[in-house]
C-alpha cells in the first residue's frame, strides 16, 4: 500500500473489521519473537492514515475496529464484477444506480488493559440512532455507521468546489480521512471513552485475508435457510468449516436472522474469537509463507492510524487468547422508526456508564465478566495538573484536592485563559486514567504532544461543577454499576472456552 499520501488501489466495501486485529497480532507476534527482517519491515509499512492524534502503543489503550461498506476502491472506482460476483456484493450497473454505501456496517471497541493478556469488546450495533461528533456536512444525526459516508461525501464535495488541482485518487484519500475522523468522534462521543487507536478492513481485504487462512471454523445453533442479500446458507448445525466467500458471507448476513442486525454483531463477535483461535492451533503461526502472504494482503487492504507502533503493541499481546478475548453487544432500548429509518434507540447515558465500569472497573468490583481489575498501572502513577478556566474562584485547587483523595499524583494548580467547556488531555501512558476523569466533566479526554508523560491536564471550563470525591476511582459497584444485559435482542457474552461459540 502506498504510505506516501496517494491512496492505495481497492479500498473500502463492508467487512469484518475484528479479523485485522488477529491478523496483525498474528503477523507480529512472529516479528517479535525473531522471524527476518523484511518481515519486521512489512509489518512496519502498514498504517497510513492521520485521521486522529495516536495515543500510546504499550499500556493500556482502546481500540477501534471498523468494517467500511463500499463497493469502490479508494479511487471511486466500482470494483471489477468478477470481484463484486465473489463478495455478493452487487454489479456495477447495479452499484451505479446505487447499490451500497460507504457506512461502517462494524463496529467494535476493544479495550486493552495493561499488561495486554486480556482484553474486552463491545459491538455497536450499526442502527444506533445517535447524534454525530466532528462530521461534515448538514447532517447531525443519523444511524451511526453513516457518520462515515456523511463526512466522506461533504469532504469531497467540498474538494472539488474549492480546487482543480487535486485528481480524483487524492480526493477519495481526503474523503475516507474525514470518514475516519468522524467515525472515531462519534463513538467516543457515545460511549465516553477515547479512541487511542484504529484498524479499518473492506470487504475485498476480508475475502483475501480469509483465502490466505484456508477458511475458518464457526459454529451454528441451527441449520441457515439461504439468505440471498449475503448469499450464506447452512445445511445443518454445530460446528462447520467456512471457505472464504462463505466465511464472508457468514459475517455479513442480516436478514433472515431473528435479531437482525444484533445477531450478525454476534457472528462478528464469534468469528474474530475462532481466528484467533486458528492462528494459534492450526500452525499459522511457524509457516513463514502464510506469513507473509497474510501481510501481503494486510498492507494493501488494512489502514490504522499512523502513529500505532504495531510491533510494541504486540509485544505485550503474545499472552492474549481467544479465551481471553470477551465480547458484549451495547445494549438498545428499543426499535423505532425515525426518519423513515429502522433505528434503533439508546440510552447514552446508560451505554457511557457501562463501557466506563466495565473498561475501568473500581478496585476491589468484581472481575469475573472484567478483562483486569485495573485498567492502568494506578492511578497513584499518574499525576494531575488542573487548571482553571472557569468563572468559580478557587475551582481548580478543589478538584485537585478530589482527585488527589481518589488516589492521584497532585500537579500544577492554577489559572487558564478561559474556557467555555472543560478539556482533558493527557501525555503518553495516561489514557486512562484521562478517561476515568474526563467521564467525571462529561467530556471526551484527548491525546497531547504538549502533555508530559504519566500526566493529565484538566482544563476547567465554565460548565465544571466539583465532581464527587471516589467517582473516578473508589465508586461502590453495588450501588452504581450498571450490569451488561445478558436477555433481550443484544443477548449476553460472547465467548467459548475453545474459542469457537456458537452462535444464530
Amino acid at each position: 500500500m502506498n504510505r506516501t499520501g496517494s491512496p492505495a488501489p481497492l479500498w473500502g466495501a463492508a467487512g469484518k473489521a475484528g479479523y485485522v486485529l488477529s491478523c496483525i497480532a498474528a503477523a507480529l507476534v512472529l516479528a517479535i519473537s525473531g522471524f527476518s527482517y523484511f518481515v519486521i519491515k512489512d509489518v512496519s509499512d502498514i498504517g497510513g492514515s492521520h485521521a486522529i492524534v495516536s495515543g500510546p502503543s504499550i499500556g493500556a489503550q482502546n481500540i477501534l475496529l471498523m468494517g467500511l461498506e463500499s463497493r469502490t476502491d479508494w479511487n471511486g472506482n466500482i470494483l471489477p464484477n468478477d470481484v463484486l460476483k465473489n463478495l455478493h456484493a452487487c454489479n456495477a450497473a447495479e452499484i451505479a444506480a446505487g447499490c451500497g454505501g460507504n457506512d461502517t456496517n462494524t463496529l467494535i471497541l476493544i479495550h486493552i488493559p495493561a499488561g495486554g493478556k486480556k482484553a474486552i469488546g463491545f459491538s455497536i450495533p450499526r442502527d444506533d440512532w445517535v447524534s454525530f461528533a466532528g462530521t461534515l456536512g448538514t447532517q447531525q444525526v443519523g444511524k451511526i455507521d453513516q457518520a462515515y459516508g456523511v463526512s466522506l461525501a461533504a469532504k469531497e464535495s467540498e474538494l472539488r468546489q474549492q480546487t482543480s488541482a487535486l485528481n480524483q485518487d487524492q480526493i477519495a484519500f481526503e474523503g475516507n480521512e474525514a470518514g475516519r475522523a468522524a467515525t472515531v468522534a462519534t463513538v467516543e462521543q457515545l460511549t465516553g471513552v477515547h479512541i487511542d487507536h484504529f484498524a479499518e478492513l473492506n470487504l475485498d481485504g476480508f475475502y483475501e485475508l480469509a483465502k490466505v487462512l484456508g477458511g475458518v471454523e464457526v459454529c451454528l445453533n441451527h441449520p441457515v435457510p439461504y439468505d440471498p442479500n449475503s448469499g450464506f446458507h447452512a445445511t445443518h448445525a454445530g460446528y462447520q468449516h467456512l471457505n472464504a466467500k462463505m466465511a464472508l458471507a457468514f459475517v455479513r448476513q442480516r436478514d433472515g436472522l431473528t435479531n437482525g442486525d444484533l445477531d450478525r454483531t454476534h457472528r462478528q463477535q464469534a468469528f474474530l474469537d475462532s481466528v484467533m483461535q486458528q492462528l494459534r492451533t492450526q500452525g499459522v503461526l511457524g509457516d513463514l509463507t502464510k506469513i507473509q502472504a497474510l501481510l501481503s494482503v494486510a498492507k494493501q487492504y488494512v489502514i490504522t492510524d499512523a502513529g500505532w507502533n504495531l510491533l510494541d503493541f504486540v509485544a505485550q499481546m503474545r499472552s492474549l487468547t481467544s479465551g481471553n478475548l470477551t465480547f458484549r453487544t451495547l445494549p438498545i432500548e428499543g426499535y423505532q422508526t425515525i426518519d423513515g429509518q429502522a433505528a434503533n434507540v439508546v440510552n447514552p447515558s446508560r451505554i457511557q456508564q457501562i463501557v466506563q465500569e466495565t473498561f475501568y472497573p473500581a478496585p476491589g468490583a468484581s472481575t469475573s465478566s472484567s478483562p483486569s481489575a485495573h485498567a492502568t498501572a494506578g492511578s497513584s502513577q499518574v499525576t494531575v495538573d488542573v487548571y482553571n478556566g472557569g468563572n468559580t474562584a478557587g475551582l481548580a485547587g478543589q478538584v485537585s484536592a478530589v482527585l488527589v483523595k481518589d488516589g492521584y499524583k497532585k500537579g500544577k494548580v492554577g489559572n487558564t485563559s478561559a474556557l467555555a467547556t472543560t478539556q482533558v488531555l493527557y501525555g503518553t501512558g495516561a489514557s486512562a486514567s484521562a478517561g476515568k476523569i474526563a467521564s467525571q466533566f462529561g467530556v471526551t479526554a484527548t491525546a497531547s504532544t504538549a502533555v508530559a508523560a504519566g500526566h493529565v491536564k484538566v482544563l476547567l471550563g465554565a460548565d465544571a461543577t466539583l465532581p464527587a470525591s471516589g467517582a473516578t476511582a473508589s465508586a461502590s459497584p453495588s450501588s452504581s454499576a450498571v450490569p451488561v444485559p445478558s436477555t433481550g435482542a443484544q443477548g449476553g457474552t460472547v465467548s467459548a472456552k475453545n474459542g469457537i461459540p456458537c452462535v444464530d
